[in-house]
């Protein structure tokens, strides 16, 4: 068998060909018909041609019109997600370009980056949102979180809420409001340490974002955070339901009610741990919880109390 043979039979998922009862047109040859087109296999003329396309279909049907509508659109991008990206070292086909095509088309780039932006402060929400998007793929939140996130920083500049105020703190108060409208159990400061900028401007341009838009966030709660404890400790299930019914039994104390729902989340672990006959140390749990072994201990304490 030929080389061409072996590629047209193994490789290509559209040659399975089925064979037509009406002749060719042309001379009466017999005819096949496969996914791609109908050609007579006597002649080789292509009679029909109809070309799928294995990618994702997205269409409308608004008024029994179905189009191509093209991608969806996404909040992730300062533009929707419409603007086209030029390629750097290969064509559509992956074949290598020459030194004069990569010039030509580094002439391109810089053209269409010029003309992309068409004021400042386009350009200021195509920063910040790349910046959501770097905090959002470091913090591996999901898609809907991260687009979520997007719309605020979205909503913070059409408010006029980054006048005055740093770009990277405002997106990474962005995540940080997406996390907890979401109920995710993530820290502050893991938003500070994946975000470029000081610590001190993160809590205060998330209070700016809590005040002028009104995000709906609910009261962290202690037990949101022992799943994430218990998981970095490497304590059993039984454990973990204890600490989980600790937290739930003096939710409505003066525990809970303003100390840090992440130092009542240690407490609780701490002491299931202790009942459970675990040797786990104060320290271990503190540095879990991103506290002082001290502030455990006085959790702890003030668990036994009640």
């Amino acid at each position: 068998m030929a080389t061409r043979d072996t590629y047209e039979t193994s490789f290509d998922e559209d040659v399975q060909t089925n064979s037509s009862t009406n002749p060719c047109p042309e001379c009466d040859g017999r005819v096949t018909t496969n996914s791609v087109e109908t050609i007579c296999e006597d002649c080789g003329l292509v009679i029909d041609e109809q070309r799928i396309d294995h990618g994702p279909e997205w269409r409308t049907h608004d008024q029994d019109q179905r189009k191509r509508t093209g991608s969806p659109l996404t909040a992730a991008r300062h533009d929707r997600g419409l603007s086209t990206e030029i390629g750097r070292w290969k064509d559509a086909n992956g074949n290598e370009l020459s030194g004069r095509k990569r010039q030509r088309r580094s002439r391109m780039r810089r053209e269409q980056t010029r003309g992309r932006f068409q004021s400042k402060a386009e350009r200021n929400l195509a920063h910040g949102l790349g910046e959501v998007r770097r905090i959002a793929s470091v913090l591996e939140l999901s898609g809907s979180v991260r687009d979520q996130a997007c719309q605020l920083f979205r909503s913070a500049q059409n408010e006029d809420l980054l006048r005055g105020r740093s770009i990277e703190a405002i997106a990474a108060a962005s995540v940080y409001g997406a996390c907890r409208c979401n109920g995710h159990s993530r820290l502050l400061d893991d938003v500070v340490d994946a975000a470029r900028v000081e610590q001190s401007r993160v809590p205060n341009a998330y209070k700016t974002l809590n005040t002028e838009l009104g995000l709906p966030t609910q009261p962290v709660r202690p037990s949101e955070f022992i799943p994430r404890l218990a998981s970095e400790l490497g304590i059993s299930d039984a454990i973990r339901r204890r600490a989980v019914a600790l937290s739930k039994h003096h939710r409505e104390t003066a525990i809970s009610n303003g100390c840090r729902p992440s130092g009542v989340a240690a407490a609780c672990i701490y002491k299931a741990a202790q009942e459970h006959g675990r040797s786990l140390t104060q320290q271990r749990v503190a540095d879990a919880a991103g506290m002082s072994a001290v502030t455990v201990r006085a959790r702890r304490d003030e668990l036994n109390a009640v």
